[in-house]
């Protein structure tokens, strides 16, 4: 199993309705994440920052490379365009995290 971890940005004052709006994650989406060998995905929030820290655990055989292509991501991203700092395909700006330390 892969770990990784990001960092993404919310806009200012947006955070209950990201909250919302993954509390009602479309089944669709979900299910593209799983068939894409995602298994855990967590998403925190530091609210006094905006920032969105992001850890995915990953099956040894994922494609979540693939995700990006798909349309259901897609239409995700625009989505959640007007609530996140975004790329200029919408996908989110994301800041890939280094692991420095782990304890089992």
């Amino acid at each position: 199993m892969e770990e990784i971890a990001f960092t993404m940005k919310l806009k200012p004052g947006v955070e209950a309705e990201y909250q919302r709006r993954h509390d009602e994650i479309w089944p669709e989406l979900s299910s593209v994440l799983t068939d894409a060998g995602i298994r855990d995905y967590s998403i925190y929030l530091d609210r006094a920052t905006g920032t969105l820290f992001a850890v995915q655990k990953r099956t040894d055989t994922h494609t979540a490379e693939t995700l990006p292509e798909l349309p259901v991501m897609q239409r995700w991203w625009l989505y959640m365009a007007d609530l996140m700092e975004t790329n200029p395909d919408n996908s989110p700006v994301v800041i890939p995290l280094e692991r420095v330390f782990h304890q089992e």
